[in-house]
């Protein structure tokens, strides 16, 4: 039976207390020794606004505040006498715990709601059951509970913002799938199973996915969302057996294998070709075991969502977690993308293993980095010798990694290009990290995965992957191909061809099981070629040194103006105005200010009121012409539509403010 203190109506509540006009009765929900008996009239008014008013409500019933003996308190001593104290209390309607406090109580009677029990042990007439919201994302349909964006909050969480990353992600897992099949790839942390499903339900025979959550509640969702997908289930848990099932229809004959285990100990019980990591904050505590049965040349992705830590929000937890001293810096984005590749390429080197960053990216609410494993004791030592402090100074935002060897530099500061140190005084610079110093992209596996989001229809992710290649590149917009990069080095030797693609994206070709001598080779060639050429580190922000009472040119012409003068230049995806270019910040300013024009004020000027000798009116105005051509023609001559996604879509957003 429900407790007295449950109620539908007020008039329920008095009928409890059978008032009578010319008796005194005692209230129902409190003690003699708290409140007396008295008549009617105060009786109503005492169970009105001291019990009716403070109630909780939920579905019709109210949960009064009551006073009575169920919830004894410690009792105090005083002297040699115990006073046991009964304190006031709400009776759950569902669960029939007690709790004190109102607030308390409601908050306890969400976490039910959040978690679909609704169904009251005490109400005769069931409640109606809160339907599961059925979202769709690529073609894939899931089931998510009432609150599913709040990860403390409900089992299941699902996040609808990381939609980006998910395509990312499932660009990487489909250019490892036309490298060889079948692919045994891993989500570690399944909740709703979303990611899971989307690789099984695209690839299809290509990959064997497993799905793996530690939560009895998730994995019973993965369950119903794979049979909602009509996917076969294999359900694998330390205390079960396999157990199949299969939704209704059996359309589809693919397996998808749900297991509820901790992260680490699937990661270290089983081998995966594909592993990918998305906890709820850091990722480093799995690290370790992601690296440790990961295959050969097999691909490690991870999404770091503790933003707060990485981005110098919370500088010491950055130290706690990944051992790196930081500032908020200009370039604090891409400053987060290394600290967690420095992380990666620890973790991949106690394990004899090292890496091939492919890509990483640093947005609004994650840090995704996706990187290949080379097996061996040599690639482990190559990785982490780059694996680097970081000089940078705070007065000019200038920076460079410090040079490789052990030996103690006299002066640390004569490695900066800037002379800040010499006429400031004080200490001006801070040592940061330690970081990773090679590249953050590969080209070759960015243009694979750039036409496998054209193959799926992924729109999103076009625009950002196409601005991903220009950076990699470090050049600006221009022409770009959208016929199959499989298809570009392949060669014909006896009329076979087998598409073997090496770490930097290239694709060679086999006869049997052997490389040719010839083909390795010149791959090496290639790649000592593109390893003389290194990638720009960091960005500048153009904003960030403008000069006080001059107008900056464009962010495109400013880009051809550094183009001109010999320096490798891109924009880049971590930041909408910042410039990814070689030229040392002392010649980016002076090119910044050969460019920038003085600020009129109100009207009072009808010409420049300064103008610098090196720059006349009309260069200015014919290169302002050329930027507006070369722009219109670039949008007319790319058929693909990939280019004009870049410009339209709302990332990246820089692009189509320029």
């Amino acid at each position: 039976e429900k407790h007295i203190s449950i109620q539908r109506h007020l008039a329920d509540l008095e009928k409890l207390a059978d008032l009578k006009e010319d008796e005194k009765k005692p209230c129902p929900l409190c003690p003699e020794e708290k409140f007396k008996a008295c008549y009617s009239h105060k009786l109503h008014r005492h169970l009105q606004n001291l019990h009716w008013k403070v109630s909780v409500e939920f579905e019709g019933y109210r949960m009064c505040i009551c006073h009575l003996p169920c919830r004894p308190v410690k009792p105090n001593l005083v002297g040699d006498q115990t006073f046991s104290k009964m304190g006031a209390h709400y009776h759950c309607i569902i669960c029939s715990a007690t709790i004190t406090r109102r607030t308390d109580m409601i908050g306890h009677i969400n976490r039910h709601v959040n978690k679909g029990e609704t169904e009251s042990r005490f109400i005769t007439v069931p409640a109606p059951k809160s339907t599961h919201e059925v979202l769709k994302e690529s073609a894939t349909d899931v089931q998510v509970l009432p609150n599913y964006s709040t990860p403390q909050k409900t089992d299941s969480y699902f996040n609808p913002k990381m939609k980006l990353n998910r395509q990312l992600i499932f660009c990487a897992l489909a250019v490892l799938a036309e490298e060889r099949k079948p692919i045994e790839c891993l989500d570690a942390f399944g909740a709703t199973g979303i990611m899971g499903l989307q690789w099984a339900k695209h690839l299809r025979s290509s990959v064997k996915v497993t799905i793996n959550d530690c939560n009895e509640n998730s994995v019973t969702m993965i369950q119903e969302n794979c049979l909602l997908n009509k996917m076969k289930v294999k359900l694998n848990t330390k205390e079960e057996d396999n157990d199949e099932a299969m939704g209704d229809g059996e359309e589809n004959t693919d397996t998808i294998e749900v297991t509820k285990m901790d992260a680490n100990v699937i990661m270290h019980l089983r081998s995966f070709d594909f592993i990918h990591l998305d906890p709820f904050g850091t990722s480093v505590n799995y690290l370790d075991s992601a690296f440790r049965n990961v295959r050969n040349l097999g691909i490690v992705s991870l999404t770091s969502t503790d933003i707060s830590s990485l981005y110098a929000k919370a500088q010491h937890v950055a130290l706690r977690h990944y051992g790196c001293n930081i500032v908020r810096t200009e370039y604090y984005k891409e400053l987060a993308a290394r600290i967690v590749i420095a992380a990666v390429t620890r973790a991949a080197a106690r394990c004899n293993k090292g890496i091939e960053v492919l890509l990483a990216v640093a947005l609004e609410h994650f840090v995704l980095v996706v990187v290949r494993v080379l097996r061996g004791p040599s690639p482990a030592d190559d990785s982490a010798k780059k694996i680097r402090y970081l000089i940078h100074c705070q007065w000019c935002e200038e920076r460079i990694f410090q040079k490789e060897g052990n030996m103690v530099e006299e002066n640390p500061y004569q490695q900066l290009p800037c002379d800040c140190h010499g006429s400031m005084p004080g200490k001006t610079a801070v040592v940061l990290g330690p970081l990773w110093s090679g590249a953050l992209f590969n080209t070759g596996f960015l243009r694979r995965m750039l036409f496998e989001a054209l193959q799926y229809g992924l729109d999103e992710a076009q625009p950002l992957l196409k601005t991903l290649v220009y950076e990699a590149e470090c050049t600006t917009l221009k022409y770009f191909s959208t016929h199959s990069p499989y298809d570009e080095n392949k060669q014909e030797e006896c009329g076979v061809y087998i598409k073997t693609p090496n770490t930097s994206g290239e694709s060679y070709l086999v006869h049997g099981k052997r490389r040719s001598d010839e083909v390795i080779r010149n791959a090496a060639k290639r790649q000592k070629s593109e390893n003389s050429a290194e990638h720009p580190a960091f960005y500048y922000n153009i904003h960030r040194h403008s000069i006080k009472g001059m107008n900056m040119p464009k962010l495109n012409k400013f880009l051809k103006y550094l183009s001109k003068a010999g320096y490798r230049v891109s924009r880049t995806h971590f930041d909408p105005m910042g410039v990814r270019t070689n030229a040392p910040l002392a010649q980016f300013k002076t090119i910044l200010m050969k460019y920038s024009t003085p600020t009129y004020a109100g009207g009072q000027a009808e010409g420049p009121v300064h103008l610098p000798e090196d720059v006349q009116a009309g260069e200015q105005v014919q290169a302002a012409a050329d930027g507006k051509a070369e722009d219109a023609e670039f949008l007319e001559d790319d058929k693909s539509g990939v280019a004009a996604a870049a410009f339209t879509k709302d990332y990246p957003a820089h692009c189509a403010a320029d």
